[in-house]
């Protein structure tokens, strides 16, 4: 007869130390999101979003602004 041996090991995991946790991951999400609000000020304030389109050139108008003369009181008849 042949006996079959079934040998069982039990692995305890003990917790990763190199920064695999919840909270860990929870920090990177909230640096990562700060890094690309700072990048997307920076190119909003830096005006290159207003440039990508050309703005049409600025058309210069001659313009003369004269009053009109003084009207003179109406006589009056005696």
């Amino acid at each position: 007869m042949d006996k079959e041996v079934i040998v069982e090991k039990h692995i305890v995991e003990t917790p990763v130390a190199s920064g695999e946790s919840t909270a860990s991951s929870a920090i990177w999400a909230i640096a990562f999101i700060i890094v690309v609000a700072l990048i997307a000020g920076a190119v909003y304030y830096s005006g290159i979003l207003r440039r990508i389109p050309p703005a049409p050139a600025p058309q210069k108008v001659n313009v003369e602004v004269q009053q009109p003369p003084a009207q003179q009181a109406p006589a009056q008849n005696r």
